[in-house]
């Protein structure tokens, strides 16, 4: 599985960011594309440190037993459940969410496995800093994907 730690994979999803556009139709889900770049960004503080998540009660029962689905090869379900700490509903800039989505991926990536987060995932609980880079990678992915990016 790719990791946004691998330069290939950074480069690929960096690109992937600067193509979407302000008018980008969602191919699922019920976020505009200035609402997903701002969930994306939500996340990325938190990989990066500068916010910290709470783990969901569900998500300590049962995130251990998906937790190996969830970073293996086959890519994230369309519209499964988001965690409410990371839902965005109010509006947002496009321009400003883009670049500061372009941003926190540079800046984690960069840090590297060495300065990734020690938090536990909010619904996986503990990874390592592998897991955190293909899990960045995976959920940006994702969210492209739904824009067609």
């Amino acid at each position: 599985m790719k990791s946004i730690f691998e330069k290939e994979a950074l480069e690929e999803i960096l690109t992937r960011i600067g193509q979407l556009q302000p008018n980008a139709e969602r191919q699922w889900g019920k976020m505009n594309v200035e609402q997903m770049l701002a969930h994306c960004n939500e996340t990325m503080l938190v990989v990066t440190d500068q916010k910290t998540t709470k783990r969901s009660l569900l998500g300590r029962i049962i995130g251990p037993i998906f937790k190996k689905d969830y970073l293996g090869e086959k890519p994230l379900r369309r519209n499964s459940p988001t965690n409410p700490q990371f839902v965005v509903v109010d509006e947002r800039v496009f321009a400003r969410e883009k670049e500061l989505l372009m941003t926190l991926v540079k800046q984690f990536s960069q840090g590297g496995e060495a300065k990734c987060t020690k938090q536990a995932h909010s619904f996986f609980g503990p990874f390592t800093p592998k897991e955190w880079g293909t899990s960045t990678y995976k959920h940006l992915d994702h969210h492209l994907q739904q824009f067609g990016a």
